[in-house]
């Protein structure tokens, strides 16, 4: 598959003025109308009950995809996917899996994560080092023997 860029290189090569020209108002015209619009959903909606029985209608009195649905009510395409597929936030039982992971991700961020790291692990000192080094050298060597390529 050609790039556009190869595809113009192409027609300068083969001296296809014409089409050069053709292809550069083509390119003007879509400078001229060329906009920078907003995002198309700036914050999103908490899922609720209602919500998600809306999100049921749509799926089933539409033939809209989950992308469709999740811009239309204002959320992520994955929540859509799990309220249709596995029914989750139907209700508003508070010890649901997924009300109980959005309570403790919120509690995450508000406690200072700063203070939950693990301490980082410590490094050996130099005298735990040459401890080391010397039950190494201690050791009396294998009996194992080393192969060379003569001895097959």
């Amino acid at each position: 598959m050609a790039t556009l860029k190869e595809f113009e290189d192409s027609l300068r090569e083969h001296g296809m003025h014409m089409a050069l020209a053709l292809l550069e108002r083509l390119r003007a015209r879509d400078r001229a109308t060329r906009t920078i619009k907003p995002a198309r959903r700036l914050t999103g909606q908490k899922m609720t009950p209602d919500l998600a029985r809306a999100i049921l209608d749509l799926h089933a009195a539409t033939g809209m995809t989950q992308q469709e649905i999740a811009f239309k009510v204002g959320v992520n395409q994955g929540r859509v996917n799990e309220v249709i597929k596995h029914g989750k936030w139907l209700d508003d039982d508070p010890h649901a899996p997924e009300a109980v992971a959005r309570d403790r991700a919120k509690a995450r961020m508000r406690s200072d994560p700063v203070a939950k790291r693990p301490p980082a692990p410590r490094r050996a000192s130099k005298s735990a080092k040459s401890a080391v080094k010397r039950t190494n050298a201690a050791r009396p060597p294998s009996p194992q023997g080393q192969l060379i390529f003569g001895d097959l």
